[in-house]
């Protein structure tokens, strides 16, 4: 099966679920093929049936395969080539009755006293410093604490400079807008987060507004699209609640992979994920160097918090640092320290996992 195992390295189970994984994006395994048995394939790598079964489990979840009760697991992948979207039937019903939209769930809230005391503390080790300018890219200390985040976290190698800090998601949107240019056709989702369209809107962009099914944007909308920058939210869409299935992240990157197109992947509430290993980012995905990776803290610390941060191609650093490298920072030096030490200290990570704890006590109760 041609399967290489190093039993001295990290986690036996990630590295069968990586190559499981690119053996189905390669077709190696086929749409609807059977994946080996979880005893044949122990067997044959010399592990635990356990172990195959926890890779196979990620496959799941991030909808590479389905498992079928007293069949084994099957690939529900499906590889695109090129740009030719193939003509199938969506399985999802597009989304446009309001009764289908998910509401927002409340989530459990920052310790206010580890806030407070990172925030004592930073006071003490910094005084005067919290007066001093910020870069215009935000401050070194944050932009590093993210770095190393998102790497540990998101599968995102970046650079320090490709991150810049801004107050908020509709400030960076603002800032694409002019990176880009207005002179380009900007696709969203149908139903989206209203913000995105009003904050395009007010530059006077052509928009092109593509419906969602539950997989994702419906391919014929995406195939028939002349916008060349794509906004999606991968991971959960708001309002609809839609998570893009791993074909429809794959068709994305196709898509994106044709002339000078990017995408700007807003991923909104990635953090909360109850499944043991997050959806795999289209950034980490892209090996186009042509995605925009955004997030904020507003859900996972707190929305009167306006800090947004964005993770830029290294092709468009330059473009950037010409056309934008003189605007300031909006974000107050203070709050950038705080974050940089909630997350360099390990608290914001604590509570990530304390909120997934805490879903995922939810959701089993809730049955």
């Amino acid at each position: 099966m041609n399967f290489v195992i190093n039993k001295t390295h990290h986690p036996i189970y990630m590295q069968l679920y990586t190559q499981l994984r690119e053996k189905i994006i390669s077709g190696a395994y086929g749409y609807q093929s059977r994946l080996p048995s979880k005893r044949l394939l122990a067997e044959e790598i010399g592990v635990s049936t356990i172990t195959v079964e926890h890779a196979y489990e990620l496959l799941c979840e991030e909808g590479y395969v389905q498992a079928r009760q007293r069949s084994g697991y099957f690939v529900i992948f499906r590889p695109v080539d090129g740009f030719a979207f193939p003509p199938k039937k969506e399985t999802g019903k597009l989304l446009w009755e309001a009764d289908q939209l998910r509401e927002k769930e409340e989530t459990v809230g920052f310790s206010f006293s580890i806030l407070g005391k990172t925030m004592r503390r930073i006071l003490s080790e910094y005084q005067e410093k919290i007066f001093e300018r910020s870069p215009n890219q935000g401050c070194v200390q944050l932009r590093e604490a993210l770095r190393q985040y998102l790497f540990r976290n998101r599968g995102i190698c970046a650079e320090v400079d490709q991150i810049v800090i801004g107050s908020g998601a509709e400030y960076l949107y603002g800032m694409l807008v002019k990176l880009f240019g207005r002179n380009h056709v900007f696709a969203i989702e149908t139903p989206s987060y209203q913000k995105i369209e009003q904050v395009y809107g007010s530059f006077e962009l052509t928009l092109e507004r593509l419906p969602l099914t539950k997989e994702g944007i419906e391919s014929q909308a995406l195939a028939a699209a002349k916008a060349d920058i794509l906004h999606t939210t991968p991971y959960r869409s708001f309002p609809s609640g839609v998570t893009a299935s791993a074909s429809k992240r794959h068709e994305y990157l196709s898509w994106a992979s044709e002339g000078e197109r990017y995408i700007i992947e807003d991923d909104y509430e990635s953090e909360f994920s109850i499944s043991s290993k997050p959806v795999e980012t289209l950034f980490a995905m892209s090996k186009q160097d042509n995605v925009v990776y955004m997030n904020t803290f507003s859900q996972t610390i707190s929305a009167s918090l306006r800090v947004g941060y964005m993770v830029i191609p290294q092709k468009l650093i330059e473009a950037f640092k010409e056309k934008l490298g003189f605007y300031s920072c909006t974000v107050p030096v203070f709050e950038q320290y705080v974050l940089a030490e909630l997350i360099r200290g390990g608290d914001f990570e604590r509570h990530i996992n304390r909120v997934r704890r805490e879903i995922r006590n939810r959701e089993s109760s809730a049955r």
